[in-house]
């Protein structure tokens, strides 16, 4: 199987398994952990709370084999609360400890204005990617394009320790956060590739190019 899609009970399971098939990647979603543990790519999808993902993660030991893939080196991709559970820890509903993957924290926008112009929490809808710092060329991002426009739906950004893993950023208001990582085998995105057309359909492409 090239695909595995983690299902710990709260995410977009199926926008992204379709996806997938769009591309030619053969894709199963699941909560075997063997079964995880043989795709050649784990990817962890993500809508909801971060706290009860964390809650349904533990339960399931779909943590620990996370980490086992992880330390296996082969891609593990996270999008969107999939991103954000791997970092230390959220301010989301209280204090949350995550996967600690990812030095860093997940902090929540702030209702505000610009301009006159009211950006409201959650953000939802099209926004621009742009690069930071390194290349695109060892990501999964190295055939999409600077200002692409991704689609984004999400109360809460994250916030790394290191910058240097940052390989996007998005501004929403006045406030310019990471859109994207890239540490080591690790790649997580908090926009939705799936759901954002052609341009996220790269990402895949590129999935399917070069690890399938």
């Amino acid at each position: 199987m090239d695909v595995a899609i983690i299902d710990y009970r709260m995410s977009n399971l199926y926008s992204v398994q379709a996806a997938c098939k769009e591309v030619g990647i053969s894709s199963v979603i699941t909560s075997d952990s063997s079964e995880i543990l043989d795709a050649n790519i784990a990817i962890l999808p993500g809508v909801g709370a971060f706290g009860e993902a964390l809650s349904h993660l533990i339960k399931s030991k779909l943590d620990e084999c996370i980490y086992s893939f992880v330390d296996s080196g082969k891609p593990f991709i996270g999008i969107c609360l999939g991103l954000q559970l791997l970092f230390d820890s959220s301010k989301e509903f209280g204090n949350h400890k995550g996967l600690g993957l990812i030095k860093g924290t997940v902090k929540e926008f702030q209702l505000h204005s610009n301009h006159s112009i009211k950006y409201p929490v959650p953000q939802i809808g099209w926004n621009k990617i742009t690069k930071n710092g390194a290349s695109w060329e060892k990501s999964l991002l190295r055939n999409n394009h600077d200002n692409d426009f991704m689609y984004f739906i999400h109360s809460y950004y994250v916030e790394p320790e290191d910058d240097s893993i940052v390989i996007s950023k998005t501004i929403y208001g006045d406030k310019e956060y990471c859109s994207a990582i890239q540490q080591d085998n690790i790649f997580a995105t908090q926009f939705h590739p799936e759901k954002s057309g052609d341009v996220g359909l790269n990402i895949y492409k590129t999935i399917k190019k070069e690890y399938c």
